[in-house]
């Protein structure tokens, strides 16, 4: 493997985007055993899942839209152009993925919890026409959807606003890399989980929808680690975090601890206002500690190239538009055969790699389809250089 103390860059930010992504096939089939509401569910449910789910649920995605932003700042340095192939790389596959990827796992959702009898090709008509008649509980479903696409148009419209704040002051990134620069770890900590904590005081007030016009608590979240992500591209918060990495991952597991029994004691009785205002900036920290400690060992660990990345690098992202549409019909086609849930959950999550990635390879062979599913031209490949242009721009690595 090449390092980048050899090559003069930094891949680590590759590795976390390739594992960020990947993770995300494990956590949607958990979603189908665990109490929480989803798309299916299965016959066997199994709350005991719940503190696992919740070890990658408050950091997940949210490491995805700060890699993006460190990503986005590498394509702004590369000229002009950056809005227009944002749009093509973002939209394109979201709108081949609500017309063509998405439609099952809204088929399969009405027919299990709404008794849909009609055919598919029925269902499709009506989901065509923006049918909102699938209702339980007071709860209808928005025809069409985007899922799990949701990410696809959140990001465009954070790259856009990213875009314009460079425009307005272009110093910005200047500044903060100022303040990072003269931070302690400590600080770093502390005064980076800052925004996350003001936007978990937000989540009692707006409950997470996917809509990207009514979604504040996502909003505030996803869009200030995307910013920071963005500003910090050429700033030292990667050797920073490097160096955090131990004190973020212990604070990271005690404030999991402590939402974990909040979360156990108060499940049917109301806290004290203090205690959940408290508890608010124990979730934000846990959040931005977990980003830092991911980020942190990373760098320590993960920040070399090998044959590897730029293939996983390539695939990742048309795994990420099929993923969830393999799960759904991968239970429904399981379905019959009753195993146990210990059983037919990894099995659940080998297919869905396994038909993810020979999906992978069939959809790079044709050039419309990489266009529509987000597969690179290997010809030329502006999203991974735009990482690697991020984290070269980062800080000198120093070793701890």
């Amino acid at each position: 493997m090449n390092t980048s103390t050899t090559q003069g860059r930094q891949y680590f930010l590759d590795w976390l985007r390739i594992l960020a992504f990947a993770l995300l096939v494990p956590y949607h089939v958990g979603m189908y055993y665990v109490p929480w509401d989803w798309h299916v569910k299965s016959s066997e449910i199994i709350p005991a899942l719940e503190p696992l789910m919740a070890l990658s649920s408050p950091w997940r995605m949210g490491l995805l839209f700060l890699i993006a932003g460190a990503a986005s700042a590498g394509l702004m340095q590369r000229g002009p152009g950056f809005v227009r192939s944002r749009s093509k790389r973002l939209l394109w596959p979201l709108l081949f993925g609500m017309l063509v990827i998405v439609p099952p796992q809204a088929y399969y959702e009405v027919v299990t919890k709404v008794a849909y009898e009609g055919s598919y090709l029925d269902f499709m008509g009506l989901y065509l026409r923006a049918y909102h008649g699938f209702c339980k509980d007071g709860h209808c479903l928005s025809l069409p959807t985007w899922n799990h696409l949701w990410f696809l148009p959140y990001l465009w419209v954070y790259s856009l606003i990213g875009w314009a704040l460079l425009k307005a002051w272009p110093r910005l990134s200047e500044r903060f890399s100022e303040w990072i620069e003269g931070a302690s770890r400590w600080q770093l900590l502390i005064v980076g989980a800052l925004p996350l904590i003001a936007a978990r005081n937000l989540a009692p007030l707006f409950e997470s929808t996917h809509n990207l016009s009514w979604d504040w608590y996502n909003h505030a979240q996803y869009l200030s680690l995307f910013l920071i992500g963005l500003l910090a591209a050429r700033s030292s918060l990667w050797a920073q975090a490097q160096r955090a990495r131990w004190p973020a991952l212990a604070l990271a597991l005690i404030a999991w601890l402590a939402v974990q029994a909040y979360f156990k004691v108060y499940a049917d009785v109301e806290p004290p206002m203090a205690l959940r205002l408290f508890m608010r900036v124990v979730y934000g920290t846990m959040q931005w500690c977990c980003l830092m400690a991911a980020c942190g060992f990373a760098r320590q660990h993960l920040d070399a190239d090998s044959a590897w990345r730029q293939p996983l690098s390539d695939g990742v992202f048309c795994v990420y538009i099929l993923h969830q549409t393999l799960i759904v019909l991968l239970t429904r086609l399981l379905l019959p055969l009753h195993w146990p849930a210990a059983l037919e959950g990894p099995l659940l999550i080998v297919l869905t790699l396994a038909l993810s990635a020979l999906g992978y390879l069939a959809v790079r062979q044709v050039p419309v389809l990489r266009l529509l599913m987000g597969v690179p031209d290997r010809r030329k490949t502006p999203d991974r250089q735009a990482l690697a242009a991020a984290a070269t721009m980062a800080a000198p690595r120093t070793e701890s």
